[in-house]
This record gives structure tokens, C-alpha cells and sequence, in this order.
């Protein structure tokens, strides 16, 4: 979601323009594919059960880090973690019937979470 929804992430500056990036591009690519019938939508997760924290390092952030105070409460449907089924089901809904006349569409599969942000 960096850099679609949300941009907390200090020293993400590169990671949330390519994110952006492919937003835009699914964009293009389901206006120019309309034509053939294909439809072309963007699944984006939020904070997923996975082990992305473990290839993941971050260097020298302390001198554009922002402190941001958040919203207190519960942060979105089960604290805004989501398992990998839960985008995994989003994905089948996309290849279906139910979604037939859905395309350019970004989906964030967040529990909410980012709402709050």
C-alpha cells in the first residue's frame, strides 16, 4: 500500500514510487486490454503474515524519519494482519464471474488498516 494509500515508511521512498508505478501501469494495461476483453486489476495487501520483515533491512533512515503519533483503538479487522489465504481469496474472486465487469480497480486487502493512516 506504500505509496498508494499509504506513506509511512521513512526511507521507502524508492519501494513506494515503484508501487505507485505498478498501480498506474495496471491502470493502462486494463484500458488498452479492455478491447480484447481482458480485465486487469491490482490486488494490494496490507500487513500480511509472511516473512518479509526477515529480507528486509533499513539503513541510515534516522535523518528523514518523521514521528507520527496514530489513532489509538483497534486498527481494521484483526489489527489490520491478514493472512496470505485472505489475498489468495481476493486473487480467486478477480479470476471469477463475480468480478466479470471489474477491471482498472486496485483492492486492498488490509482489514481496514490503512484507513486509519
Amino acid at each position: 500500500m506504500n505509496g498508494n494509500r499509504t506513506f509511512a515508511n521513512t526511507g521507502a521512498s524508492a519501494y513506494s514510487t515503484s508501487k505507485a508505478g505498478q498501480v498506474a501501469f495496471m491502470k493502462m494495461a486494463a484500458l488498452e486490454l479492455a478491447k480484447f476483453n481482458i480485465r486487469v486489476n491490482a490486488v494490494l495487501p496490507g500487513a500480511i503474515h509472511t516473512n518479509i520483515q526477515d529480507r528486509t533491512e533499513k539503513r541510515n533512515t534516522e535523518k528523514v524519519e518523521i514521528k507520527m503519533i496514530l489513532p489509538d483503538g483497534k486498527p481494521g479487522i484483526d489489527k489490520g494482519q491478514g493472512e496470505p489465504e485472505e489475498v489468495a481469496d481476493t486473487c480467486l474472486f478477480l479470476a471469477g464471474e463475480l468480478s466479470r465487469h471489474g477491471s482498472g480497480v486496485e483492492i486492498y486487502v488490509d482489514g481496514g488498516a490503512s484507513l486509519l493512516r
